[in-house]
């Protein structure tokens, strides 16, 4: 088991937005939740899925909903726990453990604050290994792991529990929900023992995002190119650089969509990529050609600091970096895909993993 201290929380923050490719909200309002609890004296815990037991009680928490809006809607910091609580009310039972959903931006911080409040560790692991948009898409739904009980809250003291016959109807109703809240919903859901943890989890991605956040942290301390070292770090993949020209964004269905023009600089010169979002980045098009797509990581970055920049905060004339990252291998079987997989989204295309695509020139 290892203990968090604040520079951890600030790196594990940076390193969550990476992961997060663009969507699972800012992580910055979960950081100052875990500094708080910190320095309230609470403990951040985490401990590795092969010490959890096999008949732990664990229940995973999150926020849901348009990450735009927890930009102006900011939560009081109770709403987290609140859906814990009611859920462990409901099935009779304390939580050992709570772990992240995703392991992109907020969502990763989120459960290290929940932890902290109730005392209890966060398992290093999630059901993504990035962010997606919908509730369904974790490795926990492909690995059996039922969606119900699922409990949620706002920040009015408003909550209820939703059982749904799977994953697909638990997004559907508690999407219509969330939208009802105000955009944003904090909720607990797809409890399980460790046995089932086992299987289902992606493991060891909060301290992954640890070392992503710290490597650039470092690089910058050390003089040194944060942008190269981080690509080095990770294992990925220098997908376009240039200047951000045209962000058309809207808030539809409970979702933030939209897509953003890139202008390539230097090597890039004469050449343009699109990112479109759902949330997250789903594709990147480069002159027509497709150069990555979901389920693998596409993250935009500051071209100077390499801090990641979330999908709400595109904005015209930002110079960036856009790196591609592999995703699980989980999500690389044609169970994953179904779920998460181009088509999934409406893009009348094969996956084709993103270390063919940069070796193979792209896809058209």
């Amino acid at each position: 088991m290892m203990e968090l201290n604040e520079q951890d929380v600030e790196d594990v923050a940076v390193g969550a937005a990476i992961l997060g490719s663009g969507g699972g909200g800012d992580p910055y309002l979960g950081k100052l939740m875990c500094l708080q609890a910190l320095r309230r004296g609470k403990r951040i815990r985490l401990v590795d899925l092969e010490e959890v037991p096999e008949d732990a009680f664990i229940v995973p928490t999150a926020g849901m909903g348009t990450p735009i809006v927890l930009v102006e809607k900011l939560p009081n910091g109770s709403e987290p726990l609140n859906a814990l609580r009611i859920l462990e009310a409901y099935v009779g039972k304390k939580a050992y453990a709570t772990i992240p959903i995703e392991a992109g931006g907020v969502n990763s911080t989120i459960p290290l604050a929940v932890g902290a409040l109730a005392d209890i560790p966060i398992i290093d692991g999630d059901g993504m290994g990035r962010a997606f948009p919908e509730l369904q898409m974790t490795t926990f739904f492909t690995h059996g792991v039922a969606v119900s009980p699922m409990s949620m809250a706002d920040e009015k003291g408003n909550s209820l529990l939703i059982s749904a016959l799977d994953g697909y109807w638990a997004e559907k109703i508690a999407r219509v929900v969330t939208i009802k809240f105000g955009g944003i919903a904090w909720v607990a859901i797809y409890t399980m023992t460790g046995r089932q943890a086992r299987e289902a989890v992606i493991p060891r991605t909060v301290s992954l995002a640890l070392k992503l956040g710290r490597a650039v942290r470092e690089a910058r301390e050390m003089g040194r190119s944060p942008l190269d070292h981080l690509l080095h770090v990770s294992g990925g993949f220098e997908l376009f650089t240039g200047k951000i020209v045209d962000v058309a964004r809207r808030i539809a269905g409970g979702f933030t969509r939209g897509e953003a023009k890139i202008e390539g600089l230097d090597s890039y010169r004469n050449e343009t990529l699109t990112i479109q979002f759902q949330n997250e980045n789903l594709v990147a098009v480069k002159d027509g050609e497709i150069v990555a797509s979901v389920p693998d990581l596409i993250i935009v970055l500051d071209v100077e600091t390499a801090q990641p920049i979330t999908t709400e905060r595109l904005r015209y004339g930002q110079r960036v970096a856009v790196i591609g990252m592999p995703c699980h291998e989980k999500w690389r079987t044609p169970e994953g895909l179904k779920v998460v997989g181009p088509r999934y989204f409406g893009y009348d295309v094969e996956y084709v993993p993103i270390e063919r695509r940069v070796k193979g020139g792209g896809l058209k």
